[in-house]
């Protein structure tokens, strides 16, 4: 084991010093004024009011003790005065700055009065003195951190000694122990004062944390009930339509093939509405669970989707360039899922709001992004909308906006000048923060 030297003892001191100078010259970046953050207006305003009373108090008794004990000139012990007090304004933003002019004028004080005949009182410091320094660190410890605090206090110590004890000719007296003292006890006050605060605050933030979340599972347990709500009611129908139509060619004789054909088409659309309305349900009884595993509708499912609205009475045409096909097949799933939702939503429109009209599908590329429009014509005849509502729901078109949104793309929509309907969307291919795995959204 090697034996410390004396050089390792210097070196051990001057990492001690540079650090405690780098604690002492490095303040808080926060310069808010001491309980700036208050609500309370008269809150905000005491530390300044609290300036004020001791500056009116502590500069008339300093300036007498200083000329009464120790002779000192009337200018002479105004400055003293002032130079000490003074820093209690600048210690509500910047106590750290506040406590070095403070620790000078502590010095140059005892400099200057141990060199004059002292009357009486003590030496080297005044109770206003003791008092104001003693304030000063109590609005540092409510700022500065620990380590801070810590090096005050040693510097603190350090100035007593070095004052009394080593280059001025007076011995001190008590004055010096009960300035470490109390200095000591202020930073200690001010610390766990600082540190009340801080847990009061912390506390606070993870109650309201707490209250996002009780909400938030207030809102996942409503989802759920309302997912199986929906479940209840809408498939009750569905299944009964899907069992209705698969009996019928077998129910009713004399069926022609067409609509034996038609109703064996129906059953089935009316079973992948209900295998669909089940995935739905999975995703809103969790927002984190993946629901069915089974593979998500995209562009390559468009050319089914067409025909199934074909046989609604829809004269629907689909152009997909292959360029677009090809990048679609490339892109994120989100991508795929949103261009498909968006063309089963909008056709829906037509077959609600425009049954009859020649509709228009087309993927297009423009750019790094994909084109998605889908455009009717208005009825061959003015007919009344399937709706129950003449204005419709409107979450159609709101469903389209948030699959675009979540993508990052665009949607156009409006009524054309011949009284047809335009739906147009520009998914971007090449987003990095796609979701692989999309969520669903009822339109």
């Amino acid at each position: 084991m090697k034996t410390p030297t004396r050089a390792d003892g210097r070196g051990f001191a001057l990492r001690q010093l540079r650090t405690l100078r780098h604690h002492l010259t490095t303040p808080s970046e926060d310069h808010t004024p001491l309980l700036g953050d208050s609500r309370r207006r008269w809150v905000r305003r005491l530390p300044y009011i609290v300036v004020i009373i001791l500056q009116a108090s502590l500069i008339p008794t300093g300036i007498v003790n200083l000329v009464g004990f120790y002779g000192l000139a009337v200018p002479v012990a105004g400055a003293l005065t002032v130079a000490q007090t003074t820093p209690l304004f600048l210690a509500v933003t910047r106590p750290l700055a506040a406590w070095w002019i403070s620790a000078a004028t502590l010095v140059a004080t005892a400099a200057i009065t141990a060199r004059h005949e002292q009357v009486m009182g003590s030496w080297p410091w005044t109770a206003p003195m003791i008092i104001g320094y003693v304030f000063l660190l109590l609005a540092l410890a409510l700022r500065e951190s620990r380590a801070t605090l810590v090096s005050v206090w040693v510097a603190t110590v350090l100035l007593t000694v070095v004052t009394t004890t080593l280059g001025l000719p007076r011995p001190g007296d008590g004055t010096t122990v009960l300035l470490i003292a109390l200095s000591g006890a202020a930073l200690l006050l001010g610390w766990a004062v600082r540190d009340r605060a801080v847990a009061r605050r912390l506390l606070t933030e993870q109650e309201q944390i707490s209250e996002v979340e009780r909400e938030r599972r207030t809102l996942l347990e409503e989802r759920a009930r309302i997912a199986r709500e929906l479940h209840d009611v809408v498939a009750h129908h569905m299944s009964v339509i899907a069992v209705q139509a698969a009996s019928a060619p077998y129910r009713i004789g004399g069926v022609p093939d067409e609509a034996a054909e038609e109703f064996t088409a129906i059953a089935g659309t009316a079973r992948e509405s209900l295998a669909e309305m089940r995935r739905l349900l999975g995703v809103l009884r969790s927002e984190e669970s993946g629901g069915d595993k089974a593979p998500q509708p995209g562009v390559g499912q468009l050319a089914q989707l067409v025909e199934t609205v074909g046989r609604a009475g829809v004269a629907a045409e689909l152009t997909l360039e292959p360029d677009a096909a090809d990048l679609a097949g490339q892109a994120p799933q989100a991508v795929g899922l949103s261009a498909y939702r968006i063309v089963q939503e909008a056709l829906a429109n037509v077959v609600r709001h425009a049954p009859g009209a020649r509709t228009w599908v087309s993927l297009t590329t423009d750019g790094p992004a994909l084109l998605v429009t889908v455009v009717n014509a208005p009825p061959p005849q003015p007919t009344e909308s399937l709706e129950a509502s003449a204005e419709g729901t409107g979450q159609g078109l709101v469903g389209m906006r948030e699959r675009v949104r979540l993508v990052g793309g665009r949607l156009d929509t409006g009524p054309l000048p011949d009284g047809g309907f335009k739906v147009a969307a520009v998914l971007p291919l090449d987003r990095p923060d796609s979701p692989d795995t999309p969520r669903e959204t009822t339109a």
